[in-house]
């Protein structure tokens, strides 16, 4: 029979505070796993295509149903391929504490973790509708088969596939709004293809020497610096043209056009100072501008479709 001690200690509240404790590091561990931001975006993407597309009429539990099979689809391919590159995470000081190389998540774990993500989402988005699942599950090999498996390892030109794997939530979003693939859909997936090189190619840069160590050929280490500096700065102008062409096209607000418009020319602002006057510090900045350009680049085109 338990008694009264008659005092408190530092041991009754230290012993059940820290299985929650165990519990939530390893809930966070799980979470770094799908890249939560990287996802998030894409998902956004996927979802504003959808409800661009029917203004005014958008079926929300259809939406609803998109957005999970995009979330699962999209985090457990990230998963999968968090198991495939964890040798190289773990030669890089930028990645080694990620969860698999630091040994917070055993690959076992992961592997299942993956698949109880990508399976249910790839299997919800071919039942919402047969273009939809293709598209997504394009977008899903893709990233993983092509991109991750065989190219990613052998040749700086990888990102164009992730590119347009990455643009597959957008274009799957729009048809399924639709019933069909047309060009918005079309141009909206290749603003996040051309919207690439500003995102990947500048952390390529700035970590050139330790993906060097690690093995892995980025543009800047196979091509140089300042070859770089244009690819990004084309691909950027040629980008804020294409989603300007897209709000044009869907006829959206002159006021939301405007903002997109003066989005894109911060964004081509900086990459042609980059490529003018590079500094490390500049390179960052643009990296970072560019997830905040595409997040209110899709915003713009889908609030500009309903004022």
């Amino acid at each position: 029979m338990l008694r009264p001690t008659g005092h408190l200690t530092t041991e009754n509240f230290v012993q059940p505070v820290a299985p929650a404790r165990r519990r939530a590091q390893t809930a966070r561990a799980y979470l770094a796993l799908t890249k939560p931001l990287q996802t998030l975006l894409l998902l956004i993407t996927g979802v504003c295509a959808y409800a661009l597309s029917r203004p005014g009429t958008v079926a929300w539990g259809e939406l609803a149903a998109a957005a999970l099979a995009l979330t699962g689809a999209v985090a457990g391919c990230t998963v999968l391929n968090m198991i495939l590159d964890r040798d190289i995470d773990a030669r890089m000081g930028r990645t080694v504490r990620r969860p698999l190389p630091a040994g917070r998540v055993s690959v076992r774990a992961a592997l299942m973790f993956g698949l109880a993500l990508s399976v249910p989402g790839l299997a919800l988005a071919w039942v919402l509708s047969p273009l939809f699942g293709l598209i997504v599950s394009l977008g899903f090999g893709i990233d993983l088969g092509v991109y991750t498996l065989w190219l990613k390892r052998r040749t700086p030109l990888s990102i164009l596939w992730g590119g347009i794997s990455g643009g597959m939530p957008a274009l799957a979003g729009r048809a399924l709004a639709l019933g069909r693939v047309d060009l918005v859909g079309i141009l909206l997936a290749a603003g996040v293809l051309l919207w690439i090189p500003a995102h990947i190619l500048t952390l390529a840069t700035h970590y050139a020497r330790e993906y060097h160590l690690a093995g892995v050929p980025v543009w800047p280490n196979v091509y140089g610096p300042t070859a770089t500096r244009r690819v990004i700065a084309i691909a950027t102008l040629l980008d804020v043209a294409v989603l300007g062409t897209a709000g044009w096209l869907l006829g959206i607000h002159p006021v939301t056009l405007g903002v997109l418009a003066a989005l894109g020319a911060g964004l081509a602002g900086l990459s042609v100072a980059v490529l003018v006057r590079p500094t490390g510090r500049l390179n960052w900045v643009l990296f970072k501008f560019a997830s905040l350009y595409m997040l209110g680049a899709f915003v713009c085109l889908t609030i500009g479709t309903v004022l």
